[in-house]
């Protein structure tokens, strides 16, 4: 059971980790291309951080903190 669940929360993981490196590299495109002249979505992108943007980077560092934790007691469970 809880090899599944880690399982299932490092795919989460990976899947977040994209979505927030996709969500910079929009916003660096976005800038890029507002400082051209190009409107490459800035306005949305401005409008999806706090629904979307925040919670993922929010989700992400948790779940990488709650990964360590779960391995750390695993391997003391496991070296006693």
């Amino acid at each position: 059971m809880k090899d599944k669940f880690l399982d299932w929360l490092n795919l989460f993981l990976v899947a977040d980790v994209f979505l927030v490196l996709f969500s910079f590299a929009w916003l660096a495109a976005a800038v890029i291309g507002r400082g051209a002249g190009v409107p490459l979505g800035l306005d949305l992108w401005y409008k999806l951080w706090q629904p979307v943007f925040t919670p993922a980077i929010g989700i992400l560092m948790g779940g990488a903190i709650l990964s360590g934790i779960i391995s750390q007691i695993t391997k003391r469970l496991k070296s006693n």
